[in-house]
C-alpha cells in the first residue's frame, strides 16, 4: 500500500469541521477528551497531549486536524456494534504505543458522529485513515493482521516525514485542556480560503487558494485545496439527476462526460469517474482530449499521487497520450 500526499478515497472535505474544534470544548462537551496544545517551555519537536489515544467528534475535530500538522494522526472509524473493530482497535492501540509518541490514535465513534463519519466517508467499519499536515489519508478498511498495520503504520510516517510532520507525541496523563488551545496559524492564504468556505463563498476561496500557489507553486496543500473547491464550485446548481441524464444522453458529450465524472469523485467513486474519461478520451478531438487531461489531473490532487486508483489511471493515460 502506497500513501503519499493523500491515499483518499474520493474527495475528502474536512474544511466544513476545520473550525468548529478551534477552541476546546466546555466541560462535558464534545463526547470526548480534546487533543492537547504544546505548552511554551516544551522541547522542540515535543507535542505534549493527555494521551496517545484520544477521542476524536465532530465538535472537537479542528484541534485533531491542527495536531496533524506536528504529528500524524490515524483515525480508527468504529462503532460500538462491530466485532471486527474490537479486534482491529486494540492493535492499533498497542502499535501506536510501540511507536513511542511518533503516531496519535484519535477513535471516531461513528454512530456519536455522523458528519465524521461522512467526510471519511466510512462506508464500512472498522476504516481506519490518518491526517498528515491537515490533508486526510485513506489507510485501509477491514481488520488487518498486526503486520500487515506495522507496514502501513511504516509508509504513513516515511510520507510524514517527508512532508515535515516529524514531532513526538508526549502523552503527560494530565486531563484534557478547557481553555483556549494555543494553535499554529493556517498561513493567511490558507486561512482565508477556509474562512470563505464557512461562509459559502467558493469563488473567494478559489482566489485565495489560487494565491497562495502564486506564491509558492510548491504549495501542496493549497493545490488539492483549489481542486476540491473548484469541483464543488462546478457542481453549484446541479442536481444528480439532471447531470445522470445529461450524461446517458449525450455519451459523446464532454461537458456532459465531466459533469457525471465530478458528481462521481464528490461522492467517492474516484475508479468511476476515471474509468468514464479515460474511456471517452480515446473518442475526442484534441480540444476534447485536452479538456478531460486537465480534469484528470485535478483529481489526481484530489486523491493524492500514491493513491493506487490514481497510479493506475495516470498510467493507463499515458498510454493513451503516447
Amino acid at each position: 500500500m502506497s500513501i503519499p500526499q493523500a491515499g483518499l478515497r474520493g474527495a475528502i472535505d474536512l474544511s466544513p469541521l476545520v473550525n468548529r474544534g478551534r477552541q476546546a470544548p466546555a466541560p462535558g462537551a464534545g463526547g470526548g477528551s480534546a487533543p492537547g496544545a504544546a505548552p511554551q517551555e516544551a522541547p522542540a519537536g515535543s507535542v505534549p497531549v493527555p494521551s496517545l489515544v484520544l477521542e476524536g467528534t465532530d465538535a472537537n475535530f479542528g484541534q485533531v486536524l491542527e495536531l496533524s500538522r506536528r504529528v500524524p494522526v490515524v483515525i480508527d472509524l468504529w462503532a460500538e456494534w462491530c466485532q471486527p473493530c474490537k479486534q482491529l482497535s486494540p492493535v492499533l492501540e498497542k502499535l501506536v504505543a510501540e511507536y513511542g509518541g511518533r503516531l496519535l490514535l484519535v477513535t471516531v465513534d461513528v454512530d456519536a458522529n455522523p458528519q465524521l463519519a461522512q467526510a471519511f466517508q466510512a462506508q464500512s467499519i472498522p476504516t481506519v485513515a490518518a491526517i498528515v499536515g491537515g490533508r486526510p489519508i485513506s489507510l485501509f478498511v477491514g481488520a488487518l493482521p498486526e503486520a500487515q498495520v506495522r507496514d502501513v503504520f511504516d509508509q504513513l510516517l516515511a510520507l510524514a516525514a517527508q512532508n515535515g510532520v516529524d514531532g513526538v507525541a508526549t502523552a503527560d496523563g494530565g486531563p484534557a485542556p478547557q481553555a483556549e488551545v494555543e494553535e499554529e496559524p493556517l498561513p493567511p492564504h490558507h486561512a482565508e480560503a477556509y474562512a470563505a468556505i464557512e461562509r459559502g463563498d467558493l469563488d473567494a476561496a478559489i482566489a485565495a487558494y489560487r494565491t497562495a500557489i502564486a506564491q509558492d507553486p510548491r504549495d501542496a496543500l493549497a493545490v488539492a485545496g483549489l481542486a476540491q473547491v473548484s469541483l464543488l464550485a462546478r457542481l453549484r446548481g446541479k442536481t444528480l439527476d439532471q447531470v445522470r441524464a445529461a450524461a446517458a444522453s449525450r455519451p459523446t458529450d464532454v461537458q456532459a462526460q465531466l459533469d457525471v465524472a465530478d458528481v462521481d469523485v464528490s461522492g467517492g467513486h474516484l475508479e468511476d469517474a476515471f474509468d468514464r474519461l479515460l474511456s471517452l478520451f480515446p473518442k475526442l478531438g484534441s480540444a476534447g482530449k485536452d479538456a478531460v487531461r486537465s480534469r484528470l489531473l485535478e483529481y489526481f490532487e484530489i486523491a493524492g499521487a500514491e493513491d493506487p486508483r490514481v497510479i493506475a489511471a495516470r498510467r493507463r493515460l499515458t498510454n493513451l497520450l503516447y
